[in-house]
């Protein structure tokens, strides 16, 4: 029994190992002037970059292999993770000579992706357990998954419908609206995606889903209860750094 249960475990291990490919060559403008000195996924949380608590999660689920798409600042990432094997990771990265979107470096490292890939932004910060979220995306056979959060906008002010002879048929002060967001976490198919790219064509994730859409393939979307923050503004950060020191526990686990 203890020999079965340890085959299933490792089958299941190995029917998640994938590889992901991080997207960290952003110029960080809507967070100056901090990122003036630091681009934006090495931004410090509670004492770790940002990106080095993104790694170390992608280590515990089992991922080994890491490419980073890089730019802005290429060597201050390139110094301070260098190979990845203070995380027990191979750290690869592909250079941006110009901006390509958030879906154009793919076509840079498609050759050296296999199978189904993670594709994510390296400025967030999230519980998202990636493992399910792959899980999902297989037992779909999507072309592509969305991990989405579901988001409050709260607006100031009052908000007035009226008909069109100006009549006012609706005065709602302060209102709340939610709606599903993009979290910034993606899994590709190679095979699906690769007929969809150009190499150092600028791409956005967005175009690329809605043309993959439009060609009949699944484009899937997943839900999970987690926590979640897109540091790319000042007030996000300031947030994400008071989430992180609060709930240390779930974000991170010690290196081995």
């Amino acid at each position: 029994m203890g020999l079965r249960f340890l085959n299933l475990q490792f089958a299941f291990q190995s029917y998640l190992l994938m590889q992901a490919l991080i997207l960290a060559g952003g110029k960080g403008t809507r967070l100056q002037p901090y990122t003036t000195v630091l681009p934006k996924p090495l931004m410090p949380v509670g004492g770790y970059p940002i990106l080095e608590i993104i790694l170390r999660q992608l280590k515990k689920l089992g991922i080994e292999e890491i490419i980073l798409a890089v730019g802005y600042m290429e060597h201050l990432f390139q110094a301070l993770l260098k190979t990845g094997e203070q995380f027990g990771l191979k750290i690869q990265y592909s250079i941006e000579e110009k901006e390509l979107g958030t879906a154009g470096p793919i076509s840079l490292v498609i050759d050296q992706l296999e199978g189904d890939f993670l594709v994510m932004n390296g400025d967030l910060l999230t519980t998202l357990n990636y493992a399910k979220l792959l899980e999902y995306h297989k037992s779909n056979n999507s072309a592509a998954t969305i991990a989405l959060y579901q988001r409050e906008v709260k607006v100031d002010f009052g908000v007035i419908e009226s008909d069109d002879k100006g009549q006012v048929t609706q005065y709602i002060e302060k209102p709340v609206y939610t709606f599903d967001v993009s979290m910034g976490v993606n899994v590709f198919n190679k095979k699906m995606v690769t007929p969809f790219l150009r190499p150092g064509k600028h791409l956005d994730i967005p175009e690329l889903m809605m043309n993959l859409h439009h060609q009949g393939l699944k484009v899937s979307s997943y839900r999970e209860k987690c926590l979640w923050l897109d540091i790319g503004r000042i007030d996000d950060y300031k947030e994400a750094v008071d989430l992180f020191e609060s709930n240390m526990d779930k974000f991170i686990s010690p290196l081995p």
